[in-house]
């Protein structure tokens, strides 16, 4: 590539930035453990899982994510067409807005639980929090699938679990890394953030809502992370980790934090317990 073009390349990509939202500005990929990488933006998770037998990749960000998400699987050595599998953490159009496009690059197969996948094909139509006001390209799911479901590709195996309340199909996935020689049990987790729409105490739409987010606060005590990972970069102080990666290269894994993850569980256990409180008037 010539030097114009490259510069010409360079200012397009600035001014499609412009147009992003501040949670979906390009960032560089980075490596995460042994085969595991974030490829997605500045705060809206996407992560490629590398095997001999192709690649992973859990959520697609919004649909303005879609050409950063291919750029940074070229950037990690990958390519886009050797994608198998695309999985999904929850049907929102932050997190599954790219997925049409994605798949029509890849050629992947879209595996989701049966609830998100309602959504996924729908493409966020009638959602019980946002209504229609959340809607993304529409997209095909090929697997449907169930609480503590494996998904297998070469040597990764990863766990479904429902962690529901967020969307109604909402799923955490679990699976082992390995980074410098040790193995990690990682936890990407779906969303435990109540929508300002919501009723924890049921709604028209979403009566059980409160047994999910019970049953989700009792799926994720029992799930034990070394690394502690989320849909967004945010959830688990991301930024803050990267930076320390790039600065310590050969120092201890940032990414590992169980404590981390049992804060950042708590936490949002207790902002649902004082809002049903509030809701049932007994605060």
């Amino acid at each position: 590539m010539t030097a114009i073009k490259i510069a010409l390349a360079a200012a397009a990509l600035a001014v499609s930035a412009q147009t992003l939202t501040p949670d979906n500005q390009p960032i560089e990929p980075f490596r995460i453990a042994d085969h595991l990488y974030y490829v997605g933006s500045s705060d809206i998770a996407s992560y490629l899982i590398t095997t001999s037998a192709g690649d992973i990749l859990i959520d697609a960000g919004y649909p303005q994510t879609a050409p950063q998400i291919e750029r940074n699987v070229e950037k990690v050595g990958a390519r886009i067409r050797d994608i198998k599998i695309l999985l999904n953490t929850q049907a929102h159009f932050d997190h599954a807005g790219g997925f049409a496009a994605l798949k029509r690059a890849s050629g992947a197969q879209l595996l989701a639980s049966d609830a998100d996948a309602l959504m996924l094909e729908s493409g966020g139509r009638g959602d019980f929090a946002l209504g229609d006001s959340g809607r993304f390209p529409p997209v095909v799911v090929d697997r449907r699938l169930a609480d503590e479901e494996h998904v297998t590709l070469g040597d990764a195996d990863l766990t479904a679990h429902l962690t529901p309340g967020h969307t109604r199909g909402c799923t955490t996935w679990t699976w082992d890394a390995v980074d410098r020689g040790r193995t990690y049990h990682v936890v990407d987790l779906c969303g435990l953030t109540i929508l300002p729409a919501t009723k924890v105490t049921g709604m028209a739409a979403y009566p059980n809502i409160a047994n999910d987010y019970r049953h989700t606060f009792h799926v994720l005590r029992g799930l034990k992370p070394d690394i502690f990972l989320g849909a967004h970069l945010s959830y688990f102080g991301g930024a803050a980790k990267v930076a320390t990666l790039r600065a310590q290269p050969d120092g201890p894994n940032p990414f590992v934090d169980a404590e981390g993850y049992r804060r950042f569980v708590e936490a949002a256990e207790k902002r649902f317990t004082d809002q049903l409180a509030r809701e049932s008037g007994q605060s």
